[in-house]
């Protein structure tokens, strides 16, 4: 064990283990200012300071909601925002029982050298931010790599540059107090089916730990945030049975034992999809030395942000719909969901070609 992780080390394996509480999970509220610009086109309300602030205050303030969640991640503008009242979110959540989390890559650039595939940026300030957002309360942070696969994708480069600089930026967050969600996402975009998905998802794991290995990451305290094992989007849709078994071997084979915690993302499934699928996985029989979570913001949020549409009035429905989905999902991590939670607008497809965070 490399010393330098000494300071942190007891704070963040338990933290990750908080995280990882069965019967709790992630909800992602970190679209950055350009991403919930376009879920608010969706509603027809203006992408403005005070809105974005009404919406995250309508998610963190739902009656009952926390009671589910151990984890909130947040955008770099809601770490430092309050509610109408005056009461910073991050004590909201606290207060809770959830531990804030931040959002701390700086979005994807095209690879050179490769057919369109991306890396992420972020590294270069990444130690003083992490430091700077501990201080403000964050205590995990998120970073997200996204692959592709296609006829020769991902390649080999795009591997092994996405899982290093996943590597290094769980580092720099250790250094610093912040718990990584290490998050790799295989789009779901194109043709190929659960068997080509299952393949990648193998190598793309295994080129990740492989990184943290080499970079002393300390795996009792850092999360993994994967995408499910699915068929393409273009491909005949499978059983949930069929993708749980697929994702829980493709982990077994490649996460090691020691990471507390698999909070899948939802990728553009509807969110009765991405609930019943993690739920299938908590039922299956077999070894799962990790707790199977969720780690969702459309999956969690689509149903809440058409309930309320901007207006104050609706904020009570809104926040019941969100209610429903984090119960719903909260059973799901202990594989007791009953399919009782189709709300309206529930089953649709979420999904968006490419999506840029």
């Amino acid at each position: 064990m490399t010393s330098f992780k000494s300071k942190y080390q007891d704070e963040l394996i338990k933290n990750a283990a908080y995280i990882g509480t069965p019967g709790k999970g992630i909800l992602a509220a970190d679209e950055s200012t350009g991403t919930i610009g376009k879920r608010f086109a969706s509603i027809n309300v203006e992408n403005n300071e005070p809105n974005r602030r009404a919406l995250r205050e309508l998610l963190f303030t739902a009656p009952g909601v926390l009671n589910y969640l151990s984890g909130v991640i947040l955008f770099e503008e809601t770490l430092y925002q309050s509610t109408q009242s005056g009461k910073p979110f991050v004590e909201v959540l606290k207060e809770g029982g959830v531990l804030p989390g931040i959002k701390v890559d700086k979005g994807t650039v095209e690879l050179a050298g490769t057919n369109g595939e991306t890396t992420t940026q972020g590294l270069d300030d990444l130690g003083q931010r992490c430091r700077k957002y501990y201080e403000a309360g964050a205590r995990f942070a998120k970073w997200r790599a996204v692959l592709k696969i296609g006829p020769n994708e991902p390649s080999p480069l795009s591997i092994h540059e996405n899982a290093y600089g996943l590597a290094r930026y769980a580092v720099l967050c250790q250094e610093n107090g912040l718990v990584p969600i290490v998050e790799p996402e295989i789009l779901v975009d194109g043709p190929h089916d659960i068997h080509k998905c299952a393949e990648v998802t193998e190598r793309v794991l295994a080129a990740c730990y492989k990184a943290l290995n080499d970079h002393h990451v300390l795996l009792e305290g850092t999360l993994l945030k994967p995408n499910m094992v699915t068929p393409g989007s273009d491909s005949a849709k499978v059983a949930a049975e069929v993708i749980a078994e697929h994702t829980v071997r493709a982990l077994q084979r490649t996460v090691p034992a020691a990471v507390p915690a698999v909070v899948f993302l939802s990728g553009g499934q509807s969110e009765e999809e991405a609930t019943v699928n993690l739920n299938a996985m908590n039922k299956l029989k077999g070894k799962k030395p990790w707790s199977l979570s969720f780690s969702y913001g459309r999956a969690l949020q689509q149903s809440t942000i058409k309930a309320w549409a901007g207006k104050a009035e609706n904020i009570p429905k809104a926040q019941a719909a969100l209610l429903t989905r984090c119960k719903a999902n909260s059973e799901a991590t202990l594989g007791t969901y009953k399919g009782d939670a189709k709300g309206e607008g529930a089953s649709e497809s979420l999904h968006v070609k490419d999506y840029k965070y």
